[in-house]
């Protein structure tokens, strides 16, 4: 497992995230707080407090490319 933070400030944004992961075969979690919810949902990202950064884990152990393609989602 491979994991980063993302910030999502606007819906145009989770739209964006949401179709450049969808071409990642593995699983891809986001976590906040007590919540974690399936990356590749629209609506699972839509119940997440998009104001704080959110901890993303990719269960992976290659994840240079994921990072590389959502690299402007991620917190630096």
């Amino acid at each position: 497992m491979t994991t980063t933070f993302v910030r999502l400030n606007a819906i145009d944004d989770v739209k964006q995230f949401v179709n450049t992961i969808m071409r990642f075969d593995f699983d891809i979690d986001l976590v906040s707080g007590r919540y974690a919810v399936d990356a590749k949902s629209i609506m699972g990202i839509f119940s997440l407090d998009l104001s704080k950064d959110i901890e993303l884990r990719a269960y992976t152990d290659d994840a240079e490319e994921l990072f590389a393609a959502i690299d402007k989602f991620i917190v630096k």
